[in-house]
């Protein structure tokens, strides 16, 4: 394993220069069952020892925890390092285990100072609107959203899983930096507008799971069987049943290809995801997600292999022949709305 760092990229015309691979940290202590603390944190500093500097978090994960946990390893590197966070899903005090969709500007106020604060930070980098609020007119939110670039708490604005119109919408507003949406061998539902309409705006793309949340990288093969109870991947429906079924018969062309190449799986799918860059012809940077110094090298790994066109055209049919939504309630992702 190398220690040469990642190339970099802008997100966005005057958005924050990162790393082409930025890090997912949901999971670091949240969502895939049990985590080791040490392990998470020893992925963190090799992860910026690479040339990774987009770190992703948000609020809902555990309730702001992972912001928490996230804190010291950020202060301690606080110029290297771009952070990332979310507003959006707002827990009912009644009920820790539901969700409430807000983009309203009291919310968005409140959820920012409070981020704020569990960050240990004075701004935030990158400052994304988590999902959408349909009630709400996006003009609105993001109009919220850039009254707190102007008072220096963030410096730029994301969305997450929006759809094409609503990207052109909010970038009307304020200068969009970057769209998170799921992007991955299984998952390609953006490709048919939100991304030409990024590609248009010069908006940049962050997709999240790009390793189809473990699945892709044959880690697991049915989530009731194979996770802990307290896995969320147990209530997504591709990988339950029948579904993980017909999925894991899909990784065979991925599997076929990582051999001849002497690659792991997470390797292609992700080497496919770097790719889209240069496919789709607009600047995309994957965040993987994990909590192991050695899975963040593996990763990282994968930004220095080009897939041939024989290769792409081998795992081009892969997405359509997916079984199962990506979530369980498609309304909440851009492919339930355009």
């Amino acid at each position: 394993m190398t220690d040469a760092r990642i190339p970099t990229v802008r997100l966005g015309a005057d958005g924050p220069e990162v790393g082409v691979q930025g890090l997912g940290c949901m999971g670091m202590n949240f969502g895939y069952g049990p985590t080791d603390a040490g392990q998470a944190r020893a992925a963190l500093d090799r992860a910026l020892e690479l040339g990774v500097t987009l770190y992703d978090t948000a609020d809902a994960y555990g309730a702001g925890e992972n912001e928490r946990f996230l804190a010291p390893f950020f202060k301690a590197h606080r110029d290297e390092v771009v952070i990332a966070t979310k507003f959006a899903l707002s827990i009912p005090p009644d009920d820790p285990t539901k969700r409430i969709i807000r983009n309203d500007a009291p919310y968005i106020r409140e959820a920012v100072e409070a981020s704020l604060k569990r960050l240990d930070v004075e701004v935030i980098d990158l400052y994304y609107m988590h999902r959408r609020d349909v009630n709400v007119p996006i003009e609105e939110t993001v109009g919220t959203m850039a009254e707190l670039v102007r008072e220096g708490k963030v410096k730029h604005l994301g969305l997450s899983e929006v759809t094409a119109d609503e990207l052109r919408a909010a970038h009307a507003v304020h200068p969009i930096a970057a769209v998170q949406s799921e992007w991955s061998l299984f998952s390609r539902d953006i490709e048919a507008r939100v991304v030409p309409a990024a590609r248009d705006l010069g908006v940049a793309l962050v997709p999240y799971s790009p390793l189809g949340r473990g699945f892709l990288t044959g880690s697991f093969t049915n989530a009731e069987q194979d996770l802990t109870a307290d896995d969320f991947r147990r209530q997504q429906p591709r990988f339950t049943g029948a579904n993980a079924t017909a999925n894991a018969a899909l990784l065979a062309p991925i599997r076929a290809i990582a051999e001849a190449r002497g690659a792991t799986l997470g390797q292609i799918a992700l080497a496919w995801a770097q790719q889209r860059a240069s496919v789709a012809d607009l600047t995309v940077v994957p965040i993987p997600g994990t909590r192991k110094p050695g899975r963040v090298e593996e990763n990282v790994a994968a930004t220095r292999i080009t897939l041939t066109d024989d290769e792409l055209a081998t795992l081009e049919p892969i997405a359509s022949q997916v079984s199962g939504d990506r979530y369980p309630d498609m309304r909440f992702a851009s492919a339930g709305r355009e």
